[in-house]
């Protein structure tokens, strides 16, 4: 008997034989990634077994109509609302680097893909997402001494000014294969990684310090205020300015 391909029509039917609910489940048999689903008004209406230990949950019906304003600090949760609402709207989020707290309340690195929730008509009418904690990611991957030492080291020293030799030469890679291995694991150059990490740290400091911005884009590495203000605004979706009279207002 020949090999043949399944037809369209047999692969449908098959897949329809099995619920969705079924399928979002298997999420829980991956212990290092965090599984959501929200509606069009950015609530939560499914979250696998690790984002319910991670919220402090013990059920779903305890985060049910509720959003990431009621789990997370106002300036990282508004960035996730940002994110949802682009995802809304066609904008697809690919491993993107964020800081978060950990169960514990540190404060840690994930990488974060994130797409609309279409119905049958194509419209979107909500989202979901995955994140997983980079720390631990990395030392699951094969290569992880390669990727744990430039990461440790760009958020050590985030502040100064980092080149790609001296990433290479702590990792003992050549620029190239340094290069190949940041694409690889974390689908971004060194050179992205290192600015996310800043603008990231910058969003904090706009949040925790009274510092004026042009301090803070210094603080956090970029000698020009101007493109500090550019990479912020396309990262963040707003300005510093912008973003740090908005959370100051919340908090009035």
């Amino acid at each position: 008997m020949t090999k043949k391909n399944l037809s369209q029509a047999y692969v449908d039917k098959f897949i329809n034989q099995f619920s969705v609910k079924q399928i979002i489940s298997m999420f829980d048999l991956m212990p290092d990634v965090v599984f959501w689903v929200k509606d069009e008004n950015n609530h939560f209406v499914y979250a696998n077994k690790l984002l319910l230990e991670h919220m402090g949950v013990k059920s779903l019906s305890q985060i049910s109509g509720l959003s990431d304003f009621d789990f997370s600090p106002a300036h990282m949760a508004k960035q996730y609302y940002v994110d949802d609402q682009k995802v809304m709207n066609g904008e697809l989020v690919s491993n993107r680097l964020e800081m978060n707290q950990t169960k514990s309340g540190d404060i840690a690195w994930f990488t974060t893909s994130k797409r609309p929730l279409l119905n049958e008509e194509g419209k979107a009418i909500g989202s979901y997402g995955i994140t997983r904690h980079l720390e631990k990611t990395s030392r699951s991957l094969a290569g992880m001494d390669a990727l744990k030492v430039p990461v440790a080291y760009v958020r050590k020293n985030y502040m100064n000014n980092i080149c790609l030799e001296e990433l290479a030469e702590i990792t003992h890679l050549s620029i190239s294969a340094l290069e190949r291995r940041f694409k690889k694991f974390l689908g971004k150059t060194p050179k992205q990684f290192i600015n996310e990490v800043r603008l990231e740290n910058a969003r904090r400091l706009l949040i925790e310090s009274n510092s004026g911005i042009a301090t803070i884009a210094n603080d956090t590495g970029f000698a020009d205020h101007s493109y500090f203000s550019r990479q912020f605004q396309k990262l963040f979706g707003q300005s510093p300015s912008a973003f740090r009279e908005e959370n100051y207002s919340s908090h009035s």
